[in-house]
């Protein structure tokens, strides 16, 4: 399974661009604390990017974030163009992002006006790991999720466990400046094989980790309004 990197566009519940179209089409909020809760609230999340790759960075500056954060060579660092938003995208090759967790293969998009960074995609798959397994999704999925759902987004902006065309949105926040973070299980409902059976259970193939610096107007090639 080969992803192209088109940027999200998230809007109302979640739209997601990822070689097709996935919309929301059932989406839980996150439940507020009790307003008698003493439970102390959490800090709130402030996105900068991904480890040492911080958004507004250039070409250079993530370059030299992915040597420093993974001990990757220049050599490795895989440099392509997206033709559709006209950005250009930094991929490599990481292993055990997550301990345990396999090989992901993590991208960084340079925008197309700033050639700055506006957004880092990490992808666990058989196509980064022909050793992937769907119950390694599943437990790095619910991973992360557990590990988001602590960490102080803003408490209106999150949507979890929400099923949606192409698989469950098991995460998506933001900080309060937008920037967001969302968490997908890409995968297909299988076929019953009986009738009678009305479940089609899931099968994960991916799993899809995006860090956005501004998903609401990214910085991506748009064709002027009226021209055709």
């Amino acid at each position: 399974m080969r992803y192209s990197y088109r940027l999200l566009v998230l809007a109302l519940g979640l739209g997601l661009h990822w070689g097709h179209a996935m919309a929301v089409e059932n989406a839980s909020q996150a439940t507020p604390p009790d307003a008698g809760s003493t439970a102390a609230p959490a800090p709130a999340v402030s996105l900068k990017g991904f480890r040492s790759a911080v958004f507004g960075a250039d070409e250079a500056a993530v370059r030299a974030a992915i040597t420093k954060d993974f001990g990757i060579a220049a050599k490795d660092i895989a440099k392509s163009r997206n033709l559709t938003d006209r950005t250009d995208v930094l991929t490599v090759k990481v292993p055990d992002i997550i301990e345990g967790g396999g090989l992901a293969e993590v991208a960084y998009v340079l925008g197309y006006k700033s050639h700055k960074l506006i957004q880092v995609t990490v992808v666990w798959s058989k196509a980064t790991d022909k050793d992937m397994t769907a119950e390694r999704l599943l437990s790095n999925g619910e991973a992360l999720r557990n590990y988001f759902s602590t960490a102080g987004y803003v408490p209106a902006s999150i949507v979890a466990n929400a099923e949606v065309k192409d698989g469950i949105l098991l995460f998506r926040g933001a900080d309060s400046e937008g920037k967001t973070t969302a968490l997908m299980l890409h995968g297909v409902k299988t076929p019953a094989t009986d009738p009678k059976q009305s479940a089609q259970p899931f099968a994960p193939d991916g799993l899809l980790l995006f860090y956005l610096a501004d998903p609401k107007t990214p910085d991506v090639f748009k064709l002027p309004s009226g021209q055709f």
